[in-house]
């Protein structure tokens, strides 16, 4: 069965699949015949003998056309940053071959519209504590006549931004503990030869800038304040969206007599 999307990017088109498809294992590849599809049965039954709920293709090119080299090295820099961030131990995040669970997919509730859905797939797979695999498979040049709608730049900083989104979201305290320290930087630079002066002569004689220094510290405080309690509701989505996912059978069951 086919069914159509009418909404443009990659996103749409798998939330739609995500929602509307009843399955044990699910396969996701990009169209562009750049996979090698007989990799898809192997990859199927390693996800169910390992038990894991997501299984991604790592790229394996032997033509320089198939992968450029400005793709490689904004690959291995996003995937270098989610790993930073994330904990996230995958060679190619940004791989369009994957295999998933029926638990993955019915407690992924996501946002991202193009491109930033692979990270999102990634992001919550690591933070769920998912079982998680990656095999190589072959990766070939596009056929001829078709082009490739992924720009390099534009794209790379869309996939930057929901990263940045993703981190706000996931990791509030991290996120807004790094506006708390570029704050609290700039608050006692300005402030610091104000407090100096104050205490060599009792003066403060340029009192708009004590005023800023202090608004600036006050911002902090507030920063990481917001971190904190957006730490714990975070957390508290997170045991849900854990629940969730331990309530559906896992891809070992398969294999149950």
């Amino acid at each position: 069965m086919v069914r159509r999307e009418e909404r443009q990017g990659k996103g749409n088109v798998v939330r739609r699949m995500f929602a509307d498809v009843e399955a044990d294992i699910y396969v996701l590849v990009d169209g562009d015949d750049t996979y090698d599809a007989e990799a898809a049965p192997n990859m199927i039954r390693q996800a169910i003998e390992s038990g894991s709920d997501l299984l991604t293709a790592r790229r394996i090119h032997t033509e320089s056309a198939a992968y450029r080299t400005g793709h490689v090295l904004g690959n291995r820099m996003l995937t270098g940053l989610t790993a930073l961030l994330f904990n996230v131990r995958l060679s190619d995040m940004l791989s369009g071959y994957r295999v998933f669970s029926r638990r993955f997919v019915k407690s992924f509730p996501f946002t991202a519209e193009g491109f930033g859905i692979e990270t999102e797939l990634t992001v919550h797979a690591v933070r769920l504590m998912m079982p998680m695999a990656e095999v190589e498979t072959r990766y070939k040049e596009r056929p001829v006549g078709s082009v490739s709608k992924l720009n390099t730049w534009r794209d790379g900083w869309r996939i930057l931004r929901t990263i940045v989104h993703l981190v706000r979201e996931e990791r509030p305290l991290v996120f807004f503990s790094v506006f708390f320290i570029l704050l609290a930087l700039a608050s006692l630079v300005i402030g610091t030869p104000v407090v100096t002066e104050y205490l060599k002569t009792g003066l403060v004689p340029r009192l708009p800038t004590a005023v800023l220094a202090t608004g600036l510290m006050l911002l902090a405080f507030l920063a990481l304040l917001a971190g904190l309690i957006l730490d714990t509701v975070t957390r508290g989505r997170w045991e849900q969206k854990r629940m969730a996912y331990l309530s559906i059978p896992g891809p070992q069951d398969l294999t149950s007599p």
